[in-house]
């Protein structure tokens, strides 16, 4: 991609696919950025329409419905394509998405995955080449995609632009990333002033995703090489003794290390780090209990069940199915308010 592929003359276009559980703080971050490149120019450089599948409204994480311009057969063609996926990253992606998704590809257009969009743009062949494919995606489902995609390296980045892909963690770093694609199409300084517009200053696209306590944690030190050698040993959890060996430290000083940093000791933060990602491989996937035990460390569903309800209050069981009854309510809510009517 190179910003002169479209003239000055042209639009720059833009679909933005919504799948249901979008997170909606990234499709206005997205389209405000556009709207606001407009304003300040009294130019229409970018064009934006919102399409799903079947051209109905879509259903936000917050439970909001967006209305749409197209459905996906019907969405007129564009210089990019950003697909926002969220909550429900593998649920959705039907055979039509997918083949879009190529399509799309195919005709040269930029084609981006926002927050979980890369489970879909890798199931379609889009950023899966090479023997270590590197992609972008939600820290949370990081771990998730690993699990089905073992071949594929998400990176803790908050964006990233790499010829024609486009990926994308999503929440702000969204902006960022079409901030970088309005500079790419129409030049640095219409960027850098819509970003004072919308009062943020622009990120590198290799920010690392997680601030607060995790970004205060600079990468070699001991508390973030610790807490990353336990992300990448879930399902068979290392010892104390091989923890310590592996960051080359006697027991001790990592347990003052890991008290100092996080006011535990190492196994109850390696226990802790497991069932964190136990609660994302059920938000996210639909492997079975047993199958989420397994990956996380737990010999027996059992024992990880009791585990998990004395952590999170719930059963693994219990958490997914009211989880899922809140997500699946975004699907044909017309047949639903149908069915209570004749019910009630």
């Amino acid at each position: 991609m190179n910003s002169g592929r479209v003239p000055e003359s042209e639009k720059v276009r833009f679909n933005l696919i919504l799948q249901s559980e979008f997170p909606l703080n990234a499709l206005v971050l997205a389209s405000e950025a556009l709207r606001i490149a407009n304003q300040n120019t009294d130019q229409e450089h970018f064009e934006w329409h919102l399409v799903s599948e079947d051209g109905n409204p879509v259903r936000a994480t917050n439970g909001m419905w967006i209305d749409v311009d197209f459905r996906i057969d019907d969405m007129p063609g564009a210089d990019v394509h950003l697909l926002f996926e969220g909550n429900l990253p593998t649920q959705r992606n039907s055979r039509k998405l997918l083949g879009h998704i190529r399509s799309a590809a195919r005709h040269g257009a930029v084609v981006g995955g926002v927050d979980t969009g890369a489970f879909a743009m890798f199931e379609a062949g889009v950023g899966s080449s090479g023997d270590d494919p590197e992609i972008v995606l939600h820290w949370e489902a990081a771990q998730s995609f690993m699990e089905r995609y073992p071949v594929a390296r998400p990176l803790n980045r908050i964006f990233m632009l790499r010829g024609r892909e486009a990926h994308c963690a999503g929440g702000v770093a969204t902006l960022d990333m079409v901030l970088e694609l309005i500079s790419r199409f129409r030049g640095e300084a219409l960027a850098n002033e819509v970003a004072d517009a919308l009062v943020h200053t622009r990120r590198a696209d290799n920010t690392p995703q997680r601030g607060g306590s995790a970004g205060k944690r600079t990468p070699g030190a001991p508390s973030s090489r610790l807490v990353r050698l336990m992300e990448r040993n879930l399902e068979f959890p290392l010892t104390m003794a091989e923890l310590a060996a592996e960051l080359e430290m006697s027991e001790r000083t990592l347990s003052r290390h890991c008290k100092s940093a996080f006011g535990q000791s190492p196994m109850r933060l390696y226990l802790n780090v497991r069932l964190q990602a136990a609660r994302n491989f059920l938000f996210y996937e639909e492997f079975s209990i047993k199958d989420v035990a397994m990956a996380c460390g737990f010999s027996y569903a059992a024992v990880f069940s009791r585990v998990f309800k004395r952590q999170f209050g719930r059963t693994p069981r219990e958490y997914r199915a009211i989880l899922r009854k809140g997500q699946n309510s975004s699907v044909r809510p017309e047949l639903r308010r149908m069915i209570t009517r004749r019910r009630s």
